[in-house]
């Protein structure tokens, strides 16, 4: 297997999706927690381009971006595959895991940050890219339909975490029960450690326990 480490932070969720990654797989790694604001020699060692993390570091070697090091994690250890086996579906797969973190992720935090007009145009469009997620998700346990886990999961399941946050610090209702293209099912849509011995991850209406 060889040494693996994680570099990480806990203000970050796209370190979340990493780490939720390696413990499905079941491997064996060393957190090292980065400040973001006072960012390590470690950090800018192995990640000299972005400078931010995640980085991955397997055997000394480092991998970065969050999407990226779970695509790693699936080809290296093959326990509980994650991406689809087809390769349609494997590219649709990183197509919305891809739209979620430049669509509605960052449509989420500028919807937040904008004022006036310019805010009103930035939740519209957060709520045009979430819609198509609701679409995605609606009817099904997992993301990729079949009843496990997979990389889309991972890839999105963290964003519910912040959602009533970003709502409140940004004084806006993103996700609305009265606009039926916009519901609060997305909402519920969170992953969980199940308390059974698989330690295998459900959805629920209620966050009452996440990965560590």
């Amino acid at each position: 297997m060889g040494e693996v480490k994680l570099i990480g932070s806990y203000t970050s969720l796209f370190c979340t999706r990493v780490e939720w990654a390696l413990k499905l797989k079941g491997v064996q790694y060393e957190y090292v927690e980065d400040d973001v604001f006072n960012k390590s020699p470690l950090l800018l060692q192995h990640n000299p381009v972005h400078k931010k993390v995640p980085v991955l570091l397997h055997d000394g070697r480092p991998i970065a971006e969050s999407l990226v090091i779970l695509q790693y994690i699936d080809e290296t250890w093959k326990e509980n595959t994650l991406l689809p086996q087809d390769s349609y579906d494997r590219a649709m797969a990183h197509f919305w895991a891809k739209f979620a973190d430049e669509k509605c992720v960052m449509g989420l935090f500028l919807a937040a940050w904008k004022d006036g007009e310019e805010k009103a145009k930035a939740i519209e469009s957060a709520q045009e890219s979430f819609a198509f997620l609701e679409k995605l998700i609606q009817g099904k346990k997992y993301s990729s339909g079949e009843d496990k886990i997979g990389y889309l999961d991972l890839a999105m399941g963290w964003i519910p975490l912040c959602l009533d946050i970003m709502e409140e610090v940004g004084g806006m209702k993103l996700i609305d029960a009265e606009k039926p293209e916009v519901s609060t099912d997305f909402k519920k849509w969170y992953l969980l450690k199940n308390k059974q011995e698989n330690s295998q991850l459900v959805y629920s209406s209620y966050l009452t326990t996440h990965l560590p």
